[in-house]
């Protein structure tokens, strides 16, 4: 059960029988007190904890809206994905498919409907009755495919969890996703790396808390969202090569671990911000507005919200722009920093110590392999961060 949630209890029923009370909805389970009815009982338990307590539970497949799958499905990735990128994407994924198929019978979905919810991503149906509204910015083929992936995914679960006849997701995976060239959409130009020069030319336009964030994540690979949420009781300092522990990441999910390792250089960044709480946040945005405050008193103004207790992905984005335009740089995006130390390590020490560096290594190698990875990681972090 998720935190908050109670089992719903056994209990007598004026019929005589026995029952359980699920989402409003009585369950009869045989003669009060007899075996067959315990036995009932914990077997419709079972089944609604294997459902996660769905939503929709208690409804009969062939009566389920689209609506209802929806909302079964957003309380599944919010448990499962939580506040991440991926929870963030599934919500808009599923947008325009709860916009214009909320009632609709969830059997009756076919590829179709599943056709016109990939229509709406290209172009939304109000950007096409409104001509003179302002128009929904433009997607790449890339995006357009990721959505429809997810949506399919979001049947595929459908039909796993008894919601779904598997006639559906079968006939709506058969549609193709969008070709290069053929669907009118761009595509994204790969994500390059940021030539060292312009970082230099940025860092000293960077509060020092911002400065040392882009020095740390340059100097270990690590990604955005990981070096916003590291803490100091993540960090294992029992040997001359420190080791980040991460429980939440990218691939956590397909069941990888995830380390990162931090030598000389990186130890120094990091040894003034461990000072806090041990599940703080090491780089806190409300000491970098300070300092940004402190450093230009006479340039800027207050900031109309005040600072959050930690980063997020998209306001360490937002700082490292501010600075590019004070800079008088091309922007340049954090993601970019990540693909620039890829390519340093990988000059110096070759593609395999890269793959290890950043997190790439497949969860199938065997025990040997993985000690090796780690000692080749440790190497480079000694060398390089």
């Amino acid at each position: 059960m998720g935190k908050g949630r109670r089992i719903p209890s056994y209990r007598h029923h004026i019929s005589g029988q026995a029952r359980v009370t699920i989402r409003g909805k009585d369950i009869l389970l045989g003669p009060y007190d007899s075996q067959q009815s315990r036995d009932n009982y914990a077997r419709v338990i079972a089944e609604y904890l294997a459902t996660n307590c769905s939503p929709s539970f208690t409804k009969e497949p062939e009566k389920l809206c689209m609506g209802d799958l929806v909302g079964a499905y957003l309380a599944h990735a919010k448990d499962y994905f939580g506040d991440t990128t991926e929870g963030r994407n599934v919500k808009r994924a599923l947008a325009p498919l709860a916009k214009l198929y909320m009632e609709l019978p969830a059997s009756e979905f076919c590829p179709v409907h599943f056709k016109t919810v990939r229509a709406d991503w290209i172009t939304p149906v109000e950007d096409i009755l409104d001509p003179d509204s302002e128009p929904t910015k433009d997607r790449s083929r890339g995006y357009v495919n990721g959505q429809m992936a997810r949506v399919l995914r979001f049947l595929k679960w459908s039909v796993a969890d008894g919601k779904l006849p598997s006639s559906v997701y079968e006939s709506c995976r058969c549609v193709d996703p969008l070709k290069r060239g053929k669907c009118g959409l761009d595509d994204t130009e790969p994500i390059k790396p940021v030539p060292i020069e312009t970082i230099n030319a940025t860092l000293p336009h960077m509060t020092r808390v911002l400065a040392d964030m882009v020095r740390f994540q340059l100097l270990t690979a690590c990604r955005p969202g990981e070096l916003v949420r590291l803490c100091p009781s993540m960090i294992d300092r029992s040997s001359d090569v420190w080791k980040i522990t991460l429980s939440e990441h990218k691939t956590a999910t397909r069941g990888k671990g995830r380390t990162i390792y931090v030598g000389p250089k990186g130890k120094k960044i990091l040894k003034p911000y461990l000072f806090r709480g041990p599940n703080e946040p090491c780089f806190s945005p409300i000491e970098s507005e300070r300092q940004r405050r402190g450093k230009y008193t006479k340039k800027t103004r207050a900031p109309r919200r005040v600072p959050g207790t930690e980063f997020t992905t998209g306001t360490f984005g937002r700082a490292i722009k501010n600075a590019c335009k004070r800079a008088e740089v091309e922007h340049w995006s954090p993601n970019q920093l990540r693909h620039t130390a890829a390519t340093i390590i990988r000059k110096q020490f070759g593609l395999e110590a890269a793959q290890v560096i950043l997190g790439h290594s497949e969860l199938s190698v065997t025990q040997v392999y993985a000690e090796m990875d780690q000692q080749k990681a440790i190497d480079v972090a000694k060398k390089i961060g």
